[in-house]
């Protein structure tokens, strides 16, 4: 089955708020609403804020995201899915689609050799 990346998508800095009940009930409700779609959660992460951020660039470390934006990847989670349309229902039902957004990648996988 097909591996998808799921950014999720803060405004900046993504420092971490409260999280209303209602968001609390619907992140609860998630990884059960993402298996009757078909798929499954393999692994998630959740990020500190960017002004905790170090970037590289070259041989230079820079506090901070290395680009200035509005949003701001809070977090990622690798799903399974049977194909892109599934990955896509699944990350519309996440609630950072109604404050930030999030952004749906098949993971490359490298050609066999």
């Amino acid at each position: 089955m097909p591996q998808y990346a799921v950014l999720i998508y803060s405004p900046a800095p993504a420092d971490l708020t409260e999280l209303t009940s209602d968001t609390l009930e619907q992140l609860d409700r998630y990884p059960a609403r993402v298996e009757e779609l078909g798929g499954r959660i393999v692994s998630g992460f959740a990020l500190h804020p960017t002004t905790a951020a170090k970037a590289v660039r070259g041989d230079h470390v820079i506090d901070g995201p290395f680009t200035e934006a509005k949003e701001v990847v809070a977090g990622v989670f690798v799903l399974d899915a049977p194909d892109a349309d599934v990955a896509l229902r699944i990350a519309e039902l996440h609630p950072a689609t109604r404050e930030g957004g999030v952004e749906v990648r098949e993971l490359f996988t490298p050609p066999v050799q």
